[in-house]
């Protein structure tokens, strides 16, 4: 049995490349945002979440992207896609440092996740005693001065540079 070639996703075009490196760059943003809430215990907040949102939709495109997106035209599709995704990424970021610094007011209920439905009056007083609000206007952790959402609203700028470099490169003909 062979595999038509025109399925099977080549490294040798590189805009399937670029395809391909947005795509691992935000799911290894999305790691290491798992890693810093699991393993060292941060939080998150309302926002926190939101920011995680297209990046999870830009793991899934570029991934149909890179299996699928043989001709030029979807090629285009995709990273057009990607780049819209990330510039909405940079634009929650920049938001979120923004609450974290004072400049913009946050969203109203900005003070963490739901907790789930206790089953009694005693299982709700526990949950009152032992649940952490996470406020949007405070940043678990900086590193030189940004906090995570700064880091995420820095490194989705690159990676719509990445997107918009894919979109400006002559597609390869197959």
């Amino acid at each position: 049995m062979t595999v038509s070639p025109t399925i099977v996703p080549t490294l040798s075009d590189p805009r399937s490349r670029l395809i391909l490196l947005v795509g691992l760059c935000c799911l290894a943003l999305i790691a290491g945002a798992w890693f810093f809430e699991l393993v060292w215990g941060l939080r998150p907040c309302k926002l926190c979440l939101e920011q995680r949102l297209p990046h999870y939709a830009a793991i899934g495109l570029a991934a149909a992207g890179f299996f699928l997106a043989r001709s030029a035209l979807l090629q285009t599709l995709v990273l057009l896609g990607l780049a819209l995704l990330m510039a909405w990424s940079t634009g929650l970021g920049v938001y979120h440092s923004g609450v974290e610094w004072g400049w913009f007011a946050g969203p109203n209920d900005c003070g963490g996740a739901a907790a789930p439905v206790a089953a009694g009056v005693q299982d709700f007083m526990k949950q009152l005693q032992t649940t952490r609000v996470v406020a949007c206007s405070e940043a678990a952790w900086r590193l030189l001065g940004l906090s995570l959402a700064g880091w995420n609203a820095l490194a989705s700028l690159a990676l719509l540079g990445l997107a918009l470099l894919g979109l400006g490169r002559r597609p390869r003909t197959h």
